[in-house]
């Protein structure tokens, strides 16, 4: 069972000793159309329209306001709301979310190189060093840690569930979650 979320942004517990949590928020959805699990889903996200969107809503007879359409696993047999119950009884979730993107970076940041000495003459600081072999086999390796983009991946954590207000559809999950506040992506139920 598979829910669209947007991240709030995190906070923690008033108990002792307190939990940090991060609040997603459970976006009200439509089924659409029903198949063997999967299902077309709609749900609302910005003012986006075009031709297309408009020809699915008049299909699935939505109103102007649900104008995204994804495919999720679902326990809905027929068209309709899409119900949160199992959000209810369920303890531990998948959240799927694009991790923070931090743009091109060097290996220091990327992954974790350690660098040369920060004084006495040395031109050596945060570079990468040498890339290569010696003669044989006389080129870079494949899968050689470089410079490059980082961040801005889709990113899967497993977090435990804290609780779930109905009411605001807002969900508190134990733990930190990638993306920043108001970030959209899915959580699926595990157990």
């Amino acid at each position: 069972m598979e829910y669209i979320v947007e991240k709030i942004g995190m906070s923690r517990t008033i108990s002792v000793p307190s939990v940090a949590v991060t609040l997603l928020k459970v976006l009200p959805a439509k089924v659409c159309e029903v198949n063997e699990g999967k299902a077309i889903v709609a749900y609302s996200l910005g003012k986006k329209i075009n031709k297309a969107i408009e020809g699915q809503q008049k299909k699935y007879t939505l109103s102007k306001e649900f104008n995204r359409f994804v495919s999720l696993s679902t326990l809905a047999s027929e068209a309709g709301d899409l119900s949160d119950e199992p959000l209810k009884e369920a303890k531990v979730l998948k959240v799927t979310l694009n991790s923070k993107g931090r743009g091109f970076t060097g290996v220091v940041k990327r992954h974790n190189f350690s660098g040369g000495p920060a004084s006495h003459g040395s031109r050596f600081h945060r570079r990468v060093g040498s890339i290569g072999n010696c003669e044989f086999p006389g080129r870079v390796q494949p899968g050689k840690k470089m410079p490059g983009h980082f961040g801005n991946s889709k990113t899967t954590v497993k977090n435990e569930i804290v609780s779930y207000d109905p009411q605001s559809g807002v969900l508190a999950v134990k733990g930190s979650v990638p993306g920043f506040n108001g970030a959209m992506g899915r959580v699926r139920i595990v157990k």
